[in-house]
């Protein structure tokens, strides 16, 4: 997924010729606090709400406050991942996308990054999730795949989350199936840590203790 496949046609941009009033309705309609000022196909800058808070004739044309624009953007072969670092680290609703000549292209609203990570992590499917705590050097999804696999079921989607100083990772798991039990014990016969089930028929916290007390039985 590259920037230019999120682009948000229906949102336009503001022109120095508009007026305070015209850019805060149009953020106001598209529930957006940032908003790309373009000349014909220039990019000029970030328009931010803050900007524009202090002003008091809504009149006045944009082109005639004295503004400083911050200039965050990307290319529109950027990968998706950059544009998720903008919204980030500078805490943006919108972020502009220029062609290879730094023509405006369009831009991608904070809602189409949302729809975004919906459709990746396979939100709107039904399914169970297991949440592992591991080693990062013991990180093979491959393992954790055929796990799932011998159980009838699939991985729909999944994703890490590393600590600062610490050699131990989360490893999230959203498997297409809501009876997880049988690959919740799968999980504790290779001794996975597991730190949380959630959105299966048969929750059950005791799901370690049951195991225990199977392995005992059968070493009897």
């Amino acid at each position: 997924m590259i920037a230019l496949d999120l682009i948000a046609d229906s949102i336009p941009p503001v022109h120095t010729s508009d007026t305070i009033q015209k850019v805060l309705d149009r953020m106001v309609e598209f529930r957006l606090r940032h908003l790309p000022i373009v000349n014909e196909e220039q990019f000029l800058g970030l328009l931010a709400e803050d900007d524009l808070i202090g002003e008091s004739d809504y009149q006045a044309p944009i082109g005639s406050l004295a503004l400083s624009l911050v200039n965050p953007y990307v290319l529109e072969d950027q990968h998706i991942y950059d544009v998720i670092r903008l919204f980030y680290e500078q805490q943006l609703t919108v972020v502009p996308v220029l062609d290879a000549k730094s023509n405006y292209l369009g831009l991608i609203s904070i809602n189409a990054i949302t729809e975004y990570f919906a459709q990746i992590t396979s939100v709107a499917q039904p399914g169970g999730i297991i949440v592992l705590e591991i080693n990062n050097k013991n990180n093979s999804l491959a393992h954790m795949a055929q796990i799932v696999e011998s159980d009838n079921a699939q991985i729909l989607s999944s994703y890490v989350q590393a600590f600062p100083d610490s050699t131990r990772m989360e490893v999230t798991l959203k498997i297409n199936k809501q009876d997880i039990s049988g690959i919740v014990a799968s999980f504790l016969r290779y001794e996975y840590d597991i730190k949380a089930t959630f959105n299966h028929k048969d929750i059950n916290d005791t799901a370690r203790d049951r195991y225990d007390s199977l392995m005992n039985y059968l070493n009897l």
